[in-house]
């Protein structure tokens, strides 16, 4: 079986890093390569950053999103013994697991690994390469709030009292990352026994549930540019 190379989180150049091997060095004439590298749909990269990349390695990425990240890795899963491409970049803590137990990605110590701090390296094989972190977390539209004069909420309670009835947006965890770890939060907050009640109470306070990042905040959060009403919804900020 044909397998992927894997960046875990987010992009820096530790992609050249995983593609020494098939790219050759910048001190040396770089063997012009093709890849194909499978992501979410919220990948962004720059033309002049994928630009400079080929320069210096000779090797052209190309772009293929295939949905949120958890839709990706579904996708990349399904399509193991024919991959759809050479790296897949997206895989979070949250989907880790998931990804290891499909055994998709072959192992790989990328240059500059060891500068990486032990708590962010997940996996002990290298199946994976971390490269970047940050917080999952609820935002906020400050103007939506301070226009209606209501308090903005402080605690997961909070989002399902009254005044904050159909205002929430959050992704499905089987498709999103951020919608995941926002399902794990409530399991830490309550507990095994008591995150259900806390779900049942929010649908009862009409919290909407989307498919992935993209649609929560394009389509319905209300700073999104697309006449969206819920001035809450799951973000992460990558640090």
């Amino acid at each position: 079986m044909k397998r992927l190379a894997a960046i875990l989180v987010a992009l820096t150049v530790s992609l050249a890093g995983l593609l020494a091997a098939s790219a050759g060095t910048a001190a040396s004439a770089p063997q012009k390569v093709t890849i194909t590298l499978v992501t979410h749909d919220s990948f962004a990269v720059s033309k002049s950053v994928l630009a400079a990349f080929t320069k210096r390695t000779g090797v052209t990425v190309k772009i293929l999103q295939s949905g949120d990240a958890g839709a990706a890795l579904n996708q990349v899963i399904l399509t193991k013994d024919h991959p759809l491409g050479d790296v897949f970049f997206g895989v979070d803590n949250t989907f880790l697991g998931r990804a290891l137990d499909a055994r998709i990605f072959r192992v790989h110590t990328a240059v500059g690994l060891d500068q990486v701090p032990a708590e962010y390296q997940l996996d002990g094989l290298h199946t994976l390469t971390p490269v970047d972190h940050g917080d999952v977390c609820i935002n906020y539209d400050k103007k939506w709030f301070a226009k209606r004069g209501l308090a903005v909420p402080t605690t997961l309670d909070d989002l399902t009292k009254p005044a904050y009835k159909g205002l929430l947006v959050v992704e499905d965890p089987a498709t999103s990352s951020p919608g995941l770890a926002f399902t794990l939060a409530t399991i830490a907050r309550y507990g095994e026994s008591g995150w259900r009640d806390y779900w049942a109470k929010l649908r009862s306070n009409d919290v909407l549930v989307d498919d992935g990042w993209e649609s929560a905040y394009e389509g319905d959060f209300t700073q999104g540019g697309n006449d969206g009403i819920y001035p809450f919804y799951i973000i992460v900020r990558v640090t």
